[in-house]
């Protein structure tokens, strides 16, 4: 494998995940315009030019609305997000003195890099997992399952710690938050679309019928371009982190130990949802589950393949 340098590396995963964040937006309202001018294509016989000066003008108008509601979705979601984190992974505070070592790292390391001290919490399991959460200084968040932290040697668990700070210091949840919002209004959409096909076609006219069908066409090319968007940025944000780490401890062989380890029992039985699956450092899926990853397994992971993580660790 090619050498790829520490800050070539995390230059290159900033710049993609820029792309990719401004492809949300640009996509909505790509899908919103082509609805104007595919409905107004099924129902009015029109010429071209006046169909593309009727669609602009409305386009138009319906953008500040559009707008609107996104914004009020937005703000559903941050303001929750803490609460369906904690009742998704079962996780609790971290007291001091049950475990003075995991402080000591996560302070130690925070001082290294003048930022505030995180939260900590821990999951009651077996299995080897960590992930960062919490949207401002208030709300920052490590979490760590029972079993990395008993696991690990010292500075395998200072190379997680590194990792999961990388992302808060990144503000890599408020991307990810971001990407799960859009995937969850072009699901909305589709849902919407496809049970009132489902339920109530019978009962409407032709035309009618066509123009759900249009939202649901679009909502489900969305929703498929929405969550390749998401999972190519988490798995960006993951290398990046990774190179954090480095970056940190100054030991990139203790976090590919530490990756090695975890990939052999990353399940989290308590992790139901895919949205809160993708933050974790490994996805918290049974080992026996797991299978070499194809074309379509690739686009649509929320991990890059952790042997090829642990690859670029050990060429630095």
């Amino acid at each position: 494998m090619q050498y790829v340098g520490l800050q070539s590396q995390i230059s290159s995963n900033n710049y993609k995940s820029i792309l990719l964040l401004i492809a949300f937006p640009l996509l909505l309202f790509g899908l919103v315009w082509l609805f104007f001018f595919a409905t107004n294509l099924y129902m009015h016989d029109q010429d071209k030019v006046f169909v593309l000066e009727s669609v602009n003008k409305i386009f138009i108008q319906t953008v500040p609305y559009v707008s609107i509601g996104v914004t009020i979705w937005f703000l559903i979601a941050w303001f929750s997000h803490s609460s369906i984190i904690r009742k998704a992974t079962n996780s609790k505070p971290l007291n001091r003195k049950e475990n003075k070592r995991v402080y000591n790292l996560v302070e130690n390391l925070c001082i290294s890099r003048g930022m505030k001290t995180p939260k900590i919490c821990i999951i009651e399991d077996d299995s080897l997992n960590a992930f960062a959460s919490g949207l401002t200084d208030k709300t920052f968040t490590v979490t760590f399952s029972r079993g990395i932290i008993n696991k690990l040697e010292d500075d395998e668990l200072e190379a997680v710690i590194a990792h999961e700070l990388t992302h808060i210091i990144n503000r890599d949840v408020r991307l990810l938050i971001i990407s799960i919002i859009f995937v969850g209004i072009f699901a909305f959409i589709s849902e919407i679309a496809f049970r009132s096909i489902r339920y109530r076609g019978s009962n409407r006219g032709k035309k009618e019928g066509g123009v759900i069908f249009i939202i649901l066409l679009l909502g489900i090319i969305g929703l498929v371009l929405s969550y390749f968007f998401r999972f190519a940025l988490s798995r960006k944000r993951e290398y990046l982190a990774d190179a954090g780490a480095v970056e940190m401890t100054k030991n990139p062989l203790a976090l590919a130990n530490a990756l090695k380890k975890i990939s052999e029992d990353p399940w989290i039985e308590a992790v139901k949802r895919e949205d809160v699956a993708q933050m974790f450092i490994d996805h918290p899926t049974k080992k026996d589950k797991r299978r070499s990853f194809t074309f379509i397994d690739r686009i649509f992971a929320t991990h890059p393949p952790i042997k090829k993580r642990i690859q670029i660790l050990e060429q630095f």
